[in-house]
């Protein structure tokens, strides 16, 4: 089961933020039994384990910096379906399973259903029956795991109505590094005060001390979840696997809206879109995302269509145009998507533009051509920063993954923009601007540059934590953000994580790096 690492092997020491590790071996476990056989071989001989999905997360979460790598990718079943009293379904996936798989399974209602139980037969006979069904959370990579989402806390551009995975979770299953298991469900048990009492399902019974800080009120991945007389469950969403290897999932599914339609307005000034924005937030209630794209990330994306075939479908932005508002609306009735859109028009003139410079997907195929545009921008800047490396190894991307309250919005974004002009950086900027999440990414053409945003990455989360931010919204703190979550909490907190963390995994060895880094813990010493 565990394997060497050979050259065949090597793509599985990254990820997508294009930092590359080191591991001696890897196994490609099928089930929770492969797994304890596992820990169980390893852990008694001190041996590190990194855990990995799809290696689709932004901070080397999943990149290991020794030992093992358990892989969860041949983890990808779909196990049973239930349905509660007010004709909600679940779904209980393996960790492994990726979001694209689950989706179309979703869509077609298409299950492997052979070795479920009679209840779960008969549920699926009344989810064929029902309306569509969705599961709403929609990170930028389908091609991730639900292992991943989940212990990232996913979001994505939907999260503006719907929320993030956490709030789509309802059962988890979590292989400890004692060899024990662990089964929490949502609403079941509870902490007292900031004291959590837990039982395995081998009937271990043990009490976990939560971390004191109080976290901020926006959307935040940063750290543990932690609060007062919290819900078990909402500790291990998020904590990236840190405390436990999170193998089998249960999901809530929504009713498919049964209008969706996608809208990019066009702005000739920066200003004017973010104007559009606040008064979108304040008037209209339809929206499922409000997306952000600046004058530097249509740049990127006019060259990327004259020189790259892959981007030629791109719809052409004009010179003049240097922002860009993408709006997804979720309706039940025609009628009131028309409404709202009607609206949207109204306040897109009051806030400097014209309804001209807008595009309206109605259809599937025309809302699939507005995604594209949308997804195109991370992945031109991907393709950038890999170019420039192969030049200078040393630089990886700059992105910042911050967030704020809604009095802040106007502030942060023109601190992004003087501190960059000043810097003579080239920048690009896009995001979930409806949360008041926005990705400025940093784009170095050298080490020399890379340092320079660097420092200005950490003046930054310094001024987020000023005004009540989170430094990171969406993509958690991996390797390459532990910096940071110390100039959010602070030192003794940061310890505090780690003593949490020693409850669940004695020896450190369970995806170590991931939230603190080593150094950190060897200064408390």
């Amino acid at each position: 089961m565990i394997k060497p690492i050979t050259q065949e092997l090597t793509t599985y020491l990254k990820d997508e933020s294009r930092v590359t590790g080191y591991a001696e071996s890897i196994s490609f476990p099928k089930s929770i039994d492969d797994i304890t056989a596992i820990i169980n071989n390893l852990y008694p001989k001190g041996i590190p384990v990194t855990v990995q999905g799809a290696r689709t997360g932004l901070t080397a979460g999943a990149v290991p910096q020794s030992g093992h790598i358990i892989n969860l990718s041949r983890m990808d079943g779909i196990s049973a379906i239930r349905r509660d009293d007010k004709g909600s379904f679940y779904i209980t996936v393996q960790a492994g399973t990726t979001l694209s798989e689950l989706r179309e399974q979703i869509k077609d209602k298409n299950f492997d259903i052979s070795k479920w139980s009679e209840e779960s037969r008969e549920t699926f006979k009344e989810f064929c029956k029902a309306p569509e069904q969705f599961f709403s959370p929609d990170p930028t990579e389908t091609s991730a795991t639900l292992g991943g989402m989940v212990a990232c806390n996913a979001s994505g551009a939907r999260s503006y109505l719907y929320g993030s995975t956490r709030k789509h979770i309802t059962a988890i299953k979590i292989a400890l590094c004692s060899g024990h298991t662990l089964t929490i469900r949502r609403g079941e048990i509870f902490a007292a005060g900031r004291k959590l009492d837990l039982v395995t399902d081998q009937g271990h019974s043990f009490t976990v001390n939560l971390p004191a800080y109080e976290m901020p009120k926006t959307k935040n991945t940063s750290g543990y979840y932690v609060e007062n007389d919290m819900d078990a469950i909402d500790l291990f969403i998020g904590s990236e696997g840190t405390l436990g290897i999170i193998t089998d999932i249960e999901v809530r599914l929504l009713p498919l809206p049964r209008i969706i339609w996608g809208i990019c307005c066009l702005f000739e000034n920066g200003n004017y879109a973010v104007d559009f924005i606040t008064v979108l937030r304040e008037q209209l209630t339809n929206i499922a995302a409000i997306e952000f794209f600046d004058v530097g990330s249509l740049a990127i994306l006019r060259a990327q269509k004259k020189e790259n075939p892959a981007f030629a479908r791109l719809r052409t932005v004009e010179e003049r145009i240097n922002a860009v508002v993408y709006i997804e609306l979720h309706c039940d009735h025609e009628n009131l998507a028309v409404e709202n859109l009607a609206k949207m028009a109204q306040l897109m003139k009051e806030s400097g533009g014209t309804e001209k410079d807008s595009w309206v997907a109605r259809n599937n195929a025309d809302r699939d051509s507005l995604l594209f545009f949308r997804h195109a921008v991370p992945e031109s800047v991907n393709m950038l920063i890999d170019q420039r490396k192969r030049k200078d190894p040393a630089i990886i991307k700059l992105g910042t993954d911050m967030s704020v309250p809604d009095r802040h919005l106007r502030r942060v974004m023109s601190m992004y923009h003087s501190m960059l002009n000043e810097s003579g950086l080239q920048s690009a900027i896009w995001g979930h601007i409806g949360d008041n999440h926005l990705h400025f990414n940093i784009l170095p053409h050298n080490e020399e540059e890379y340092k320079k945003g660097q420092a200005l990455y950490a003046q930054w989360a310094i001024e987020i934590t000023r005004l009540g931010g989170a430094i990171s919204a969406e993509h958690g703190i991996g390797k390459l953000k532990t910096g940071f979550l110390e100039i959010m909490y602070g030192r003794n907190h940061i310890f505090e994580m780690a003593a949490l963390k020693a409850v669940f995994d004695p020896k450190g060895l369970l995806c170590p790096g991931n939230i603190f880094a080593r150094q950190q813990l060897k200064d408390k010493k």
